[in-house]
């Protein structure tokens, strides 16, 4: 019985982390057009600006935009002058750097 317990608690536990996972969503480029148009979110190429600082002569190999519980953000992909792939995720109203680590 006791062991019967443990299993439902780790089912509960991984259908919560499933569901939060599936919570964001990537938004096409008319939404995107539509929220920058609206003062929603900046222009991408104005977000890119902190990321070049950080790392200068990098190039954009992805950036795509997520909703997750209303808030904006762009997760963007670049490639390092060392060849290093580097994940950021943006906040697109304000252009914070929230995340930023080595891609695997």
């Amino acid at each position: 019985m006791k062991g019967n317990g443990v299993f439902r608690y780790i089912c509960i536990v991984s259908l919560a982390a499933l569901s939060c996972a599936a919570s964001a969503r990537d938004l096409d480029q008319d939404e995107a057009r539509d929220l920058r148009l609206s003062g929603v979110i900046l222009p991408l190429d104005q977000l890119m600006r902190a990321a070049l600082e950080r790392y200068p002569g990098a190039t954009l190999l992805e950036a795509e935009l997520e909703e997750e519980d209303d808030v904006f953000v762009y997760e963007v992909e670049l490639l390092t002058r060392e060849g290093v792939v580097r994940e950021l995720e943006i906040h697109a109203h304000d252009g914070k750097i929230l995340k930023d680590e080595v891609d695997d």
